[in-house]
């Protein structure tokens, strides 16, 4: 038996933030990131809305790019110090994955990190608190999915945690918040949307009830992306619904080895952090030229709801590959890991263990072609000097 969950409710539309008026409860969290939010006012617009509603709130504030498990732990333990019945989370991914990670061990202090690590593994939650995701870029998706991404810098790992008990029960999806975007977040938020739509059309375990979000997804990133890059507040507003779109696409479908390589290296070279969409845009072309030796009629679909033509579906995965380049392209995207500025001896050096990490890396199971740690190591290769892949 299959299952399909999102959240409970999702407002969206200008000015949704307005919809914190409306929440019941007595005390509340809001787990923010760096202070952008801040910064263009939309705390303290939420915290008003929270105070007309009777809800006594707390900030619990900068949880940095890709959280760790030290922030989310440190997180839960002020959680239990207050015993909010609302937990929110406003910004991007990070701070909303963290507050998700963070609401587990509030209601389970005896729960483990590594006890989390098994995909679908999850105590009931909700005995305690509520949760409401507010999202400011337009990506992630995590408003309405059951995952959430933890970094373990000590291992140089991040760990995918999924379980539906962590889809929120609320979603807000106020395109306001999205206009405050810089450029280069714009085109690595959005390039992470359309892989997002694209792992899940090819998902092993895509369904009638995902495909049609996927697709609708994948024409929307395409339309909408580029005038969002430029700044265009109508496509801005666009790109945040898509993301969304494909967001409730992979939370039900699952994702594949874009997302196992990305959560395996995003923080793997000690040359710095490479940003998590950046580098999903970077692989996916490599991947769909690897998957399209089981799964090229999926993929001749995904080129048609780019707008693309062709005469048999080799011709139009070729055609999505090139495009998906060409987008890269045109948004500065590094298009092999050489270009990305890896060194090569380090990247020799740690390959084998990255390889073999990225294999066991959950998104993996639902991958439309199998692999193991050699496979994995040639395509590895293949993206870090941007040579065709042909096995």
């Amino acid at each position: 038996m299959a299952r399909f969950t999102l959240p409970r409710d999702l407002y969206y539309g200008p000015g949704s933030l307005s919809q914190l008026r409306e929440l019941h409860g007595s005390k509340a969290v809001l787990v923010l990131g760096g202070g952008s939010m801040k910064r263009y006012g939309f705390v303290d617009r939420a915290l008003s809305y929270l105070k007309e509603a009777g809800i006594d709130t707390t900030l619990i504030e900068g949880v940095e790019q890709d959280p760790s498990v030290e922030t989310v732990l440190r997180g839960a333990q002020r959680m239990r110090e207050l015993c909010p019945d609302l937990i929110l989370s406003m910004g991007g991914g990070s701070p909303i994955d963290a507050a998700k990670a963070m609401w587990v061990f509030y209601e389970h202090p005896q729960t483990t990190f590594e006890s989390l690590i098994t995909p679908f593994s999850f105590p009931e939650l909700r005995a305690k608190a509520r949760f409401v995701a507010i999202p400011s870029t337009s990506g992630t998706a995590t408003e309405v999915t059951a995952f959430s991404v933890v970094t373990d810098y000590a291992k140089g790992i991040k760990y995918p945690l999924a379980d539906f008990n962590i889809t929120p029960d609320i979603a807000i999806l106020d395109p306001d918040l999205a206009q405050t975007m810089p450029q280069a977040l714009t085109a690595n938020t959005g390039m992470d949307a359309l892989t997002h739509a694209v792992e899940a059309y090819v998902s092993t375990l895509h369904s009638p009830f995902t495909d049609p979000l996927a697709l609708k997804a994948i024409s929307m990133v395409v339309e909408h992306l580029p005038r969002s890059y430029g700044g265009d507040k109508y496509a801005r507003e666009q790109m945040h619904y898509a993301q969304c779109l494909a967001g409730m696409a992979f939370s039900n479908a699952l994702l594949g080895i874009v997302h196992s390589m990305a959560h395996k290296t995003g923080a793997a070279f000690a040359g710095g952090h490479i940003p998590h969409g950046c580098l999903n845009a970077l692989y996916l072309p490599y991947v769909v030229r690897y998957n399209a030796k089981v799964c090229a009629g999926r993929y001749a679909d995904v080129a048609y709801a780019c707008g693309l033509t062709g005469e048999n579906e080799m011709e139009l995965t070729d055609k999505l590959c090139q495009k998906l380049t060409s987008l890269n392209r045109q948004f500065g995207i590094p298009c092999s890991l050489q270009e990305a500025g890896v060194p090569e001896e380090e990247f020799r050096e740690k390959l084998p263990l990255i390889a073999e990490n990225a294999v066991a890396d959950a998104c993996t199971l639902s991958n439309p072609r199998e692999i193991d740690t050699t496979a994995m190591m040639k395509l590895f290769d293949c993206i870090y000097s941007g040579e065709p892949v042909k096995f």
